[in-house]
């Protein structure tokens, strides 16, 4: 390790600043570069997709061993040259690359994949952007899109081979000023700036931004992205929007992105298809099958393959001449109102009365409309989770038709946002704090507001230039419903040295194996409860409760902070390292569900609390405590560098200046007793575990995006500041000066807190200290790991009265095991080990699996998210960091065999 030279301009600058920032203390590691490896790629499902609408993901890299700009390609795993687009993502300090992103086309699903240097091979039919003042084209073969840059057509229109297939594609909805009464007004989306961000050759972005306009009114502001992909009909939607009306009196009616499509022909060749979990509803306008009369078989057979019937004049002429009695049904409705059911309805025309057609349980979310000659789809991800969602079809048996994926059913009960209760009496701290008291709870009026949360739906819109069979219409609803992915091994995410201290599982000793055993009962008993529970629902989704009651034997969905979880303790850390070291694809889609709510509805994205999340509660937004701890990047950055989703990019580096917003915000504000010193203008009190590493986390991202040092700065100011205060990391919190990133020190005597270090601070500080040579934070960071769970006698020892109660000890495991490692201290990894099978504050009853059926129920008994999440972290990383110490502590006999894992199934029942 050493540092780099600094100038005589940096050095004088060190004098002025104390050595804060100017001696650019990067590490740079003494170890030599190991050799390039190529990076197997794999689905994460095991084996190929029957399809997918194009694929993008991202790749590690050890510090050194690409240099910036390296050309590399996709092979294979037999060497052949696979068409594919790569750009850097992030850097390594010394500007090699860190994480390259890679999209392969979607008419290429090869077996496995293999990411290595060279020039990458163009596709046959590559995307290509064009732009002009009024309009982006994007082609991809014979397909083109239109994409408007202002007015509401987002999508003007697409063409194959020259001939319209579909047009219009706009953003609708509508709201109502009362929940139960009154007229819905509708609205619709308008552009106001679009921008290029690839233009190929196997993928194009179009970013799109606007509001929605209802007379003089703009709000809810939108953001779409469209992903064309080389091979693909299809466009890739994701959809995000930011609620900015007012609760009490925006009740949301409907949400939805609409197209129109042209019908050409005649009615008994115009097809409709709606995907179900059973069979396909695959019927024409004018159905020809069931009649009385036979048309023929050949007219039976195309309308229902939905190929061109043969010439009219081949009909038999007893159905011929009387086609026009056959009513033609213009309409479609699937309804998905809950988690459980959904009802498939027609009418041939409005003012006429609908037909029950079908109903199943959980539809996949896929309807199309259109004739031999050309149609469109739209399938709409999340359709059963994500209720009350709606497909609809309006005028099929017309020259246009209007396909609309509905995000919230104008059929449903409007969106209500209201806080769930009301003042009660807390108008002023001391009642509040009695109610958090009582309901754990931190109720402030006012502070109940859903104002700036947001949500970002994925959709896919295809322009086809027929009607599609029944077996690619099914396979199409399989690709958008559950998306395959592409994933880089773990074993090659492991050597390329991301993401701090983790391993890959490890079942070589009977005690290893027992933990193992433990993680993955412990993934499998959540992914089922999502399930059991039926946490689901547009705001709900992704989410998953706090606390369980065994009294009920229901979560405490209305009990306070008992309720929803919003990333408490950081179950999203859980779920990804999990993910990062199976590359399971259970654990991939529940922490992508759980990316995709919390940084989105469990956060402000807008008005006066935007950058800062909420504090777990029965609603996403109930709760008064609004904090960087659960806005934090540390719970986007995997999934960002594990896909490329622009859309996490952007919410990540909108909390670049976040900290600003503490000035109007003061978290510590209701703390009983408190003494609140005067503090300078721009200086804030933070405390370094739950504010100031989620900030850091940001700002890492962003260096290591941009190479923007301004940012990896504002980092080393912070990190030195903190050890140079007397107590270091041990004090808790200073004052923030906002300006220059650093604390202040006031002469502050220890003040341990057993949140500063679980949402998120082990993992970045980790992190930053494999990144940054900063020896006063090192020093100060390990001090703190050693210290916190120490035992009472050693520690008054060292530090005197007072000692203070301790909590998570059995999550602050990990902590021990991090000094223990560093170190080289066996007698301190012991001491971790320990502490991690203590299950004090923790976990608890293991290594057996605790799970029992209850009645109608699966449980865990006397399970917590909070201790789930944080035993999940302290197991992962203790295994990583101490498997030796673990091997000697009393798990299970050593005699005893090792323990196959549960089946998935096994936590499924």
């Amino acid at each position: 390790m050493t540092v780099l030279n600094p100038t005589r301009r940096d050095t004088l600058k060190a004098v002025l600043l104390g050595g804060a920032t100017a001696m650019l203390p990067v590490r740079l590691d003494a170890a030599r570069v190991p050799a390039f490896r190529p990076a197997p790629i794999r689905w994460i499902d095991g084996a190929a997709p029957a399809m997918h609408t194009g694929q993008t993901f991202g790749v590690a890299w050890p510090r050194g061993v690409l240099k910036r700009d390296t050309a590399l390609t996709l092979r294979t795993v037999r060497g052949v040259g696979v068409a594919s687009q790569t750009w850097t993502t992030a850097s390594w300090p010394d500007g090699s690359i860190k994480w390259s992103a890679h999209a392969l086309a979607a008419d290429v699903t090869p077996d496995g994949l293999m990411v290595t240097r060279g020039r990458g091979v163009a596709p046959q039919n590559p995307v290509t952007v064009t732009e002009t003042a009024d309009a982006v084209r994007v082609q991809v073969g014979d397909l083109r899109w239109e994409i408007g840059r202002t007015g509401a057509a987002l999508v003007r229109s697409a063409t194959q081979s020259g001939r319209a297939v579909l047009g219009h594609v706009t953003l609708v909805g509508s709201v109502r000023s009362d929940p139960l009464h009154g007229d819905s007004v509708p609205f619709a989306g308008e552009i106001e700036t679009v921008t290029v961000e690839q233009r190929g050759p196997v993928r194009g972005v179009v970013r799109i931004d606007g509001r929605h306009v209802m007379g003089d009114r703009r709000w809810l502001p939108f953001t779409l992205r469209l992903y064309a992909y080389a091979g693909s009909a299809a466009l890739r939607i994701v959809h995000s929007f930011v609620f900015d009306g007012n609760a009490g009196r925006d009740f949301l009616t409907s949400l939805g992105v609409q197209a129109t499509v042209p019908m050409r022909g005649s009615l008994h060749d115009r097809h409709v298809r709606i995907a179900t979990d059973g069979q396909m509803f695959a019927e024409g306008v004018r159905p020809l099958t069931g009649l009385r009369r036979d048309p023929g078989r050949a007219f039976r057979e195309a309308q229902v393959a939905g190929h061109a019937t043969p010439p009219l004049a081949q009909m038999a002429p007893a159905v011929r001449d009387t086609l026009e009695r056959i009513p033609a049904w213009g309409d479609f409705r699937l309804e998905q109102p809950n988690a459980h059911g959904w009802q498939l309805t027609k009418r041939t025309a409005p003012g006429h009365g609908w037909i029950d057609a079908d109903e199943g349980a959980r539809a996949p979310g896929l309807a199309y409309v259109g004739g031999p000659d050309g149609g469109a789809a739209i399938g709409q991800r999340y359709f059963w989770q994500r209720h009350p969602t709606a497909l609809h079809i309006d005028g099929a048996d017309h020259d246009t038709a209007r396909l609309t994926a509905w995000l919230w059913s104008p059929a449903a009960p409007a969106m209500d946002l209201r806080p769930y209760h009301g003042t009660m009496g807390m108008e002023g701290y001391a009642a509040q704090n009695e109610g958090l008291s009582v309901t754990y709870e931190d109720y402030e009026p006012g502070w109940d507001d859903a104002s700036g949360i947001a949500r970002t739906s994925e959709l896919t819109l295809w322009a086809l230039p027929a009607t599609p069979d029944t077996a690619t219409l099914a396979a199409m609803a399989q690709a958008q419903a559950t998306p395959p992915q592409l994933m880089a091994t773990p074993g090659h995410l492991h050597a390329a040295g991301v993401f701090g201290d983790w391993g890959l599982p490890d079942r070589s000793t009977p005690n290893r194996t027992a933990i193992e055993n433990q993680l993955g009962n412990l993934l499998d008993f959540y992914a089922g409860e999502v399930d059991r529970r039926a946490w689901y629902g547009f705001w709900n989704h992704g989410d998953i409760m706090h606390t369980y009651d065994s009294d009920r034997h229901r979560w405490r969905y209305d009990i306070g902070g008992f309720a929803w979880d919003n990333s408490e303790l950081s179950p999203d850390l859980w779920l990804w390292y999990s993910l990062l070291r199976t590359g399971d694809a259970t654990a991939f889609r529940f922490a992508e569900a759980m990316t995709r709510h919390t940084g989105e509805v469990d956060v402000y994205h807008g008005g006066r609390f935007a950058g800062m999340g909420t504090r777990h509660g029965v609603q996403h937004w109930s709760d008064s405590s609004k904090q960087p701890r659960v806005s934090n990047a540390s719970y986007r950055r995997i999934f960002y560098y594990l896909t490329a989703d622009e859309r996490v990019g952007d919410l990540m580096r909108d909390l670049l200046t976040s900290d600003q917003r503490l000035q109007q915000v003061e978290i510590g504000r209701k703390v009983p007793g408190a003494k609140k010193p005067v503090l300078p203008a721009g200086t804030i009190e933070m405390t370094f575990g739950t504010t100031w590493c989620p900030l850091a986390a940001a700002w890492l991202t962003e260096w290591e995006r941009t190479g923007d040092t301004r940012w990896r700065d504002r980092i080393v100011a912070g990190l030195d500041s903190i050890g140079r205060l007397p107590h270091g990391w041990m004090t808790g919190s200073a004052p923030f000066d906002l300006a220059s990133g650093r604390f202040r020190d006031d002469g502050r005597p220890i003040r341990l807190s057993h949140l500063n270090a679980v949402f998120g601070a082990v993992e970045v500080s980790s992190e930053l200290i494999r990144l940054l040579d900063v020896p006063r934070y090192r020093a100060a960071w390990l001090d703190y790991c050693r210290w916190y769970n120490a035992p009472q006698a050693e520690y008054l020892a060292k530090f005197g009265a007072p000692f203070g109660p301790r909590n998570l000890r059995e999550g602050h495991s990990r902590l021990t095991a991090y000094a223990a490692h560093e170190q080289q201290d066996a007698a301190l990894a012991t001491r971790a080990a320990s502490e991690f099978l203590s299950g004090d504050a923790g976990l608890g009853t293991w290594p057996t699996d605790p799970r029992r059926r209850t009645g109608a129920v699966i449980e865990w008994p006397g399970v917590s998210t909070n201790a789930a999440a944080q035993w999940g972290l302290a197991a992962i990383q203790c295994l990583a960091l101490i498997p030796e110490a673990l091997d000697r502590a009393a798990i299970v006999s050593p005699d005893a065999p090792a323990a196959r894992r549960p089946s998935r199934d096994a936590g499924r029942d």
